[in-house]
């Protein structure tokens, strides 16, 4: 990648999705070589799983190394149109709700769907939509550059710009964070 950069092909590298001590082997082997190090991290965050803050974001915010989070609202879940499963029912009613297994096996906890009430909530007293809210709270974050938008419709990409010009105070940070329970690693082998 280096030679990508020295050649003109990428003015910058970046490096998504692996363990702190990973991410810090590489550039530190970057340095000691000479090679360009990397200045970005595009790692799995969000509201229903923030494990990322416990290594890689303060090593990031330490070196000065942007964040750009993927996956901000959790394969949708935070859009807050997923229901909690009783017996013979779906997970909710968009497609991708009954039909998006990875996210069932990534979030879908009891408390993931404790934050969710708390973002369809704060949703409805900014009169926004609950994905804005969860966007809102991630730009809010120190070190994010900017979230990794799956937008599939125009309407998204609207919502997602519109999560800017929303301005959350301390008290409802603490109030989306608060429920949050550790989930186990996700996506780094």
């Amino acid at each position: 990648m280096h030679d990508v950069v020295k050649a003109g092909k990428a003015r910058y590298i970046g490096a998504s999705t692996m363990f702190t001590w990973q991410f810090v082997k590489a550039n530190y082997l970057a340095e000691r070589e000479g090679w360009t190090r990397f200045v970005t991290m595009q790692n799995h965050w969000n509201l229903v799983y923030r494990e990322e803050e416990r290594e890689m974001n303060p090593f990031c915010l330490a070196e000065g190394i942007g964040i750009i989070p993927w996956s901000p609202l959790a394969r949708g879940f935070l859009a807050g149109n997923r229901t909690r499963k009783g017996e013979g029912e779906q997970w909710g009613t968009t497609t991708r709700a009954k039909s998006d297994n990875m996210a069932q096996r990534m979030y879908y906890r009891e408390s993931d769907f404790a934050v969710v009430d708390r973002v369809v909530e704060l949703a409805g007293k900014h009169n926004v939509k609950p994905a804005q809210i969860a966007l809102a709270w991630l730009l809010h974050r120190p070190g994010v550059t900017a979230p990794i938008v799956g937008a599939s419709k125009m309407q998204h990409f609207e919502d997602a710009v519109g999560a800017l010009d929303i301005s959350l105070s301390k008290e409802e940070m603490s109030y989306l964070e608060e429920p949050y329970q550790p989930h186990p690693i996700l996506s780094h082998s």
